[in-house]
């Protein structure tokens, strides 16, 4: 038995038209209390969180937002300088990756021999589960010294009349952070894009190549708008995980308080900076304000996810209505 939801979707009623056993209630139970305890979670870290920036949240309110600097001495704290750096890397680390990740994700489903898909996806997937403290730990050791001798200089030398590019001088700035966070957001994007290729329906595929188009031709009439959706979706995770990546980015990017505009000078992010200070916080009102930093990633989180749940579900329905 189903009825119909306010959008004319069919919704199936657990368990209607037949007769109910033991194991179905206790499963149905069992989910459910599964769900809610994670809604029960989620709540009590927001009310947590709240909480501890209360202090913060009276004494600087919304214009700690774009207050720069953090003075403990003075009692003087503001997130817009790493407001400013989660936004550039982030966003940055975004462009980088998404062709990266789809040129990757096209590569294994349309263009490899299938003897080098299996290998090239596991290697993809496998680089998703390096740890953080690993990718920083080669940023700053490996990923910096070449980007500070060789790639900074040579665009600064080319495209240095744009202030983005000034003069390299360091190793660890937000250029860096940008590319390390390419590097960790990079396996996200390409495995949700991998997997919204291969589910193209095949006749569509051959039905273009029938009537005479090239490949790319049907990729770019076929895959593409059938997959936008689902790609939209992976790259708002991808950006969702660099706004929230705190120790990678924390061993790069120089921990520099003030903003610049050259992609080549020390910065910070929201989350470094909670992973630099938390240990070693002189004041209530600083530790405050710091919980306040903490408060504004995870409502960035909640709206990243949401957004992201939004752009599938209508996709979704897109697709659903197109057929």
């Amino acid at each position: 038995m189903s009825t119909l939801d306010a959008t004319g979707e069919e919704v199936r009623r657990p368990f209607s038209g037949r007769r109910t056993h033991l194991g179905d209630l206790i499963l149905q139970g069992v989910a459910g209390a599964a769900a809610l305890g994670a809604l029960v979670l989620l709540g009590l870290i927001a009310y947590k969180v709240v909480q501890g920036a209360r202090l913060s949240l009276s004494t600087f309110g919304l214009g700690f937002l774009t207050n720069v600097g953090w003075d403990p001495v003075h009692n003087y704290f503001g997130a817009g300088s790493f407001l400013f750096g989660t936004a550039v890397t982030s966003i940055g680390a975004l462009l980088l990756a998404t062709p990266l990740a789809i040129g990757i994700a096209l590569f294994l489903t349309e263009l490899a021999p299938t003897w080098i898909r299996g290998p090239v996806t596991a290697l993809v997937e496998t680089l998703a589960a390096i740890p953080s403290v690993v990718i920083g730990l080669w940023g700053l050791l490996v990923l910096a010294p070449l980007l500070r001798d060789h790639v900074d200089p040579a665009l600064h030398s080319t495209l240095g009349f744009v202030p983005l590019f000034g003069k390299a001088s360091y190793g660890s700035n937000v250029f860096t952070a940008i590319v390390v966070l390419t590097i960790m957001i990079l396996p996200i994007i390409a495995s949700i894009s991998r997997e919204l290729f291969l589910s193209v329906p095949g006749e569509l595929k051959e039905g273009a190549l029938g009537l005479g188009t090239t490949r790319w031709e049907m990729i770019r009439g076929v895959v593409f708008p059938y997959a936008r959706g689902g790609v939209a979706a992976a790259m708002i995770l991808g950006l969702g995980r660099a706004i929230g990546e705190a120790i990678a980015v924390a061993m790069v990017i120089g921990s520099f308080t003030g903003i610049s505009a050259s992609l080549f000078s020390p910065g910070n992010t929201l989350a470094a900076w909670i992973a630099q200070q938390y240990a070693g916080l002189p004041t209530p009102l600083a530790t405050s304000s710091l919980i306040y930093m903490a408060l504004m990633l995870l409502v960035f989180s909640i709206i990243v996810n949401l957004l992201a749940q939004f752009i599938v579900r209508r996709a979704a329905r897109r697709q659903g209505s197109s057929r």
